[in-house]
């Protein structure tokens, strides 16, 4: 996915990789300018409706802003590869940002920069902020966009601009430049002549530069104004430096510049010089800039940054103390502590030696006694400012006899060691965990260092290298000077020596600096059981992670896995990460996973390594399973094999599902990954089970995508060793995707050949098989139109369930059958065949079955004409799949609630109904479920009179009944579309014929 900036500091102008994206219509630019005013917000349909049509928007107006936002998706996929822009959040849409850009946010960053400068007394440095501020602006904020909320938005903006720009002002008039400021002052207060602030710095700095006459006119005019357009006096701070300048009060003199003494031969100053490629962290200097703050105070102040190796701490560390040296006349202090080096630690008394020597104490007079030299150091700092930076330190027993006891000096910590729980409390403690560089800052930083255009004129290939090196700046600095040393070398052809994992390191790691070394210093240290920890899950392909798997990897006790990993996230190897459910996972950045698997190759056997995937997967195959139970009411609708699941304790089993299907929705990534793991590595068995069990995420949240690659795989896997019951389980899977895709002639292609293997197998696996294949054989015939031989094969498939005890599958049989006598037009027989499979799901307890059967009872009750139970069925299945997450079926629900309103007669509320109905349906998206609401909804709009709406409607849903193949659907909305046009006089029950199943 590229990065997509957006400028809205001017005209709106969208951009990826320096090429414009353009929108096409006023409607897109207003909806896209409302969400890019307020960004991670969500931004309801009713006022993206009253921007767009001004207050007065059509009814049609929710179904065409759905439209609008498709169409920006659509672009932003196109041109970005973005498909998670746009989100869909109750009760409207919103503009993720992510790693996107928008000016207005990087300038309002600026701008709090700038006063955080402003108050740490750095007007220089603010001022520069200041103006970077000032640079994004292009014109007025989103000039062009003619919409009443966004020109309401937008004078928010340009507010904004004009407080930041007095600010701006005020401090040059500090900095004493009040005679460069005047011409800007003046043209500013012409266009803003109420703004008093602006006055007040025109009349300050016309006075300071000797123009007491034209202060004292600046202030009539000001007067007059006020008078004139508001009717208003001056306040009292204009009035009073009016009253200043009067009297020519001393306090309006700018304060002269002293000069500092010459500093004593004594004053240390030991820090080395900052890098010259240190590129960003605006907001990390800020936060250290908080130590500044406590200067003074009741405690030390001390910052701690922590982070990986390679990260930049010391870089920011030596980058920050400059800034601020000037804050500490008395001296700053540098010591490498080599906490984490090849060399032994630094003890901290022969620091202390050092220091004091530094500090002016002659070397006879510094006591041998390590307890003697830490009183002496605090002693010789007492009253003194000075900076004291420790790098790269062990731990807290390391620098605490460095640690001075008065609060006028500061003390900065770099280490891999946190150290909070013995710095906190006691100290006025600021700490800064460093993660890795932005994408924006890593290629400014590779651009820096490489210096030549060849980074520049590949963005996408630059955004790929910073990816590769984890945007850490040892990583970034070393790629970069590689392409600094081979000239002849495109980035793609470093991007492309990286891309090998088995090669990455050693590409990084040059010399005993590079990655592997840092990384190696870091693993040196693990005591052996967290050493083990790192190196298997090191081997495991799962993007992220909770503990239960380190504790499956390892086969020991969840609580001390725990423990294990918490080591690693105190030793910077792990990343810790919060989940939804408030749950802590984890995962690896690239290069320390990359180091995890070489060791593991060097250590570890690959029969231990082997056995350690095998818990690991029947870990995620056993709390699968169990989700599948919950949410099935038993081990139903799916066939299990040989794999081994490795179960977890009770509690823990249960505290993790206690809702099944948002513990499946945070391992989805995992178990796909996981899947491409065991299908790659021999083990067959474990891919198609865990393949297989996660059809209830894939089906129930509509991740066709993921169903169809673990199916592929585990399918190709299971053929390699033989596997007869795993191929038959995967293309059984396949046919049913194929289905739910609406390709049936494809599933037909999967269906016979698993139905032939289920048969060759036998037993009760092969039954059971063979019953899921017949009823997905029966689904595709009444796809063909072949309703009796759908109705004898679901029979058949009905008999085998029972047979074997799967009652959920004989529930959803029943189901299908009732829609089938429904479509025979047998709706008596439909109705006794939908209740009794509500009952059946009813007492399994599972929500999903009961929600389908009681839409099923809801269609036959339609059919038969009694709308108000249809309407009571639709809203019980409403809550059920609403609380489940299960979109399709939402979608389902609402097209069927829409049509027992009109049922009623309740035409407007049926439009609303079916609206949402349509917009759920292109969420999920299933382009049969869109065209069933498209159809419905346009005979409500013509019932309505709206039949310019009705047509389109009708046009729209017989292009998707044309591309999912129901030629039968598509030749009803033809004459639907014919009735409309030529009709004079349209009765409901005329479209409801055409409508019906």
């Amino acid at each position: 996915m590229l990065q997509v900036m957006f400028r809205i500091l001017g005209p709106l102008d969208i951009s990826v990789g320096g090429q414009p994206i353009v929108l096409t219509g006023a409607r897109q630019r207003t909806i896209m300018s409302m969400l890019l005013l307020a960004p991670d917000r969500v931004v309801s349909v009713d006022t993206l409706a009253d921007a767009v049509w001004h207050g007065a928007p059509p009814q049609t107006a929710r179904n065409q802003i759905a439209i609008c936002v498709s169409a920006l998706r659509k672009t932003f996929k196109a041109t970005a590869g973005a498909d998670d822009l746009l989100v869909t959040s109750h009760p409207g849409y919103m503009l993720f940002t992510g790693e996107h850009r928008i000016d207005a946010m990087e300038f309002e960053k600026r701008a709090a920069l700038g006063r955080e400068a402003a108050r740490s007394g750095r007007p220089e440095e603010a001022c520069t902020r200041f103006d970077e501020a000032f640079a994004m602006w292009r014109g007025p904020a989103l000039d062009g966009i003619a919409a009443e909320r966004v020109e309401t938005e937008a004078a928010r903006l340009t507010a904004m601009r004009l407080d930041v720009y007095e600010e701006y002002m005020g401090l040059r008039l500090e900095l004493g430049q009040h005679r460069e400021v005047i011409g800007e002052l003046a043209a500013f207060v012409r266009e803003h002549p109420l703004r008093e602030q602006a006055t007040a710095h025109l009349m300050l700095a016309q006075y300071r530069s000797g123009h007491r006459a034209a202060a004292l006119e600046t202030y009539r005019e000001g007067r007059r104004r006020l008078a004139d357009e508001l009717g208003i006096d001056p306040g009292p701070a204009l009035q009073h430096l009016h009253e200043e300048i009067l009297a020519d009060s001393p306090r309006l003199t700018p304060a002269t510049d002293t000069v500092a003494p010459a500093p004593s031969p004594t004053v240390p100053a030991h820090l080395p010089s900052s890098v010259a490629s240190f590129t960003g962290r605006n907001g990390e200097l800020a936060t250290l800039d908080r130590l500044l703050d406590h200067l003074d105070g009741p405690g030390l102040p001390v910052g701690s940054i922590t982070g990986i190796g390679g990260v930049g701490k010391t870089a920011l560390a030596v980058r920050w103390a400059h800034q601020v040296a000037g804050r500490f006349p008395d001296g700053q202090l540098f010591a490498d502590m080599r906490g984490y080096d090849e060399e032994a630690p630094r003890h901290p008394s022969a620091v202390l030696d050092r220091f004091l020597r530094a500090l002016g104490v002659p070397g006879p007079e510094v006591p041998s006694d390590p307890n003697e030299r830490t009183a002496l150091f605090r002693s010789v700092l007492d009253g003194q400012r000075v900076l004291i930076v420790l790098d790269n330190a062990r731990s807290f027993g390391q620098i605490r006899p460095l640690l001075p006891g008065s609060g006028r000096c500061c003390v900065l910590v770099t280490s891999r060691d946190p150290m909070g729980g013995a710095l906190a409390g006691d100290y006025a403690f600021v700490p800064l965990h460093l993660d890795p560089l932005g994408q924006d800052e890593s290629i400014a930083l590779l651009t820096k260092v490489a210096a030549d255009g060849r980074l520049s004129a590949d963005p996408v290939a630059a955004a790929r290298l910073s990816a590769l090196c984890d945007r850490l700046p040892l990583a970034l600095r070393i790629a970069a000077a590689r392409l600094a040393a081979k000239p002849h070398w495109s980035v793609r052809t470093l991007v492309s020596r990286l891309e090998d994992q088995h090669r990455r390191l050693d590409e990084l790691s040059p010399d005993e600096r590079g990655v592997r070394a840092g990384l190696r210093l870091s693993y040196r240290d693990l005591p052996a059981a967290t050493a083990r920890m790192f190196r298997l899950l090191g081997s495991l392909n799962v993007p992220d992670f909770a503990s239960w798997a380190g504790a499956a990897l390892l086969d020991i006790d969840p609580l001390d896995a725990e423990d294990l990993i918490e080591e690693l996230v105190d030793a910077q190897m792990l990343v810790p990460l919060s989940s939804a459910s408030g749950d802590v996972r984890y995962r690896f950045q690239d290069l320390p996973r990359l180091f995890a698997r070489e060791q593991a190759l060097a250590e570890d056997s690959e029969d231990d390594r082997r056995a350690a995937l095998r818990r690991a997967a029947g870990a995620w195959l056993a709390l699968a399973s169990e989700a599948h139970r919950r949410v099935y009411g038993g081990d139903y609708t799916i066939t299990h094999g040989p794999a081994h699941p490795h179960p977890l304790p009770g509690h823990l089993t249960q505290s993790l599902l206690e809702d099944p299907m948002e513990w499946f929705e945070s391992e989805r990534a995992s178990v796909t990954s996981l899947v491409e793991q065991t299908a790659a590595e021999g083990e067959a068995a474990y891919a198609w089970d865990l393949a297989i069990t996660s059809v209830t995420l894939f089906q129930n949240r509509n991740y066709l995508e993921d169903w169809r690659f673990c199916s592929e795989l585990a399918l190709s896997a299971a053929r390699r060793v033989g596997d007869r019951l795993g191929e038959a389980v995967m293309l059984h899977s396949l046919g049913t995707l194929e289905i739910v895709s609406w390709a049936y002639e494809a599933a037909f292609g999967h269906l016979e050949p698993a139905l032939r293997l289920f048969e060759e197998v036998g037993e009760e696996e092969g039954e059971k098989g063979r019953a899921l294949v017949l009823r997905n054989l029966a689904l595709c015939e009444r796809h063909r139109g072949d309703l009796d031989t759908a109705r004898d094969l679901g029979h058949r498939s009905l008999e085998l369930f029972r047979a074997v005890g799967d009652r959920y599958a004989e529930a959803h049989v029943l189901g299908l059958l009732s829609q089938i006598e429904l479509e025979r037009g047998f709706p008596q027989a439909s109705l006794v065949l939908s209740a009794e499979a509500v009952a059946r799901s009813r007492g399994l307890g599972t929500v999903r079955g009961e929600a389908q059967s009681t839409v099923r009872l809801a269609e036959a009750l339609i059919h038969q004409g009694d709308g108000v139970r249809a309407e009571e069925a639709c809203h019980r299945a409403l809550e059920l799949v609403r609380d489940s997450g299960d979109r399709r079926g939402e979608a389902h629900t609402l097209r069927a609630l829409g049509e027992a309103l009109w049922r009623q007669g309740k035409i407007e509320k049926a439009e609303a109904v079916l609206e949402q109905a349509l917009v759920t349906a292109g969420m999920v998206p299933d382009r049969f479920l869109e065209a069933r609401a498209e159809i419905t909804l346009g005979c409500v709009r013509a019932l309505l009179g709206d039949r310019a709406a009705a047509a389109s409607c009708f046009k729209t849903a017989g292009d998707l009944f044309a591309e999912v193949g129901t030629q039968v659907w598509r030749d009803r909305t033809a004459r639907l579309l014919t009735l409309v046009e030529q009709e004079d006089r349209i009765e409901s029950a005329d479209l409801y014929e055409l409508v019906l199943p």
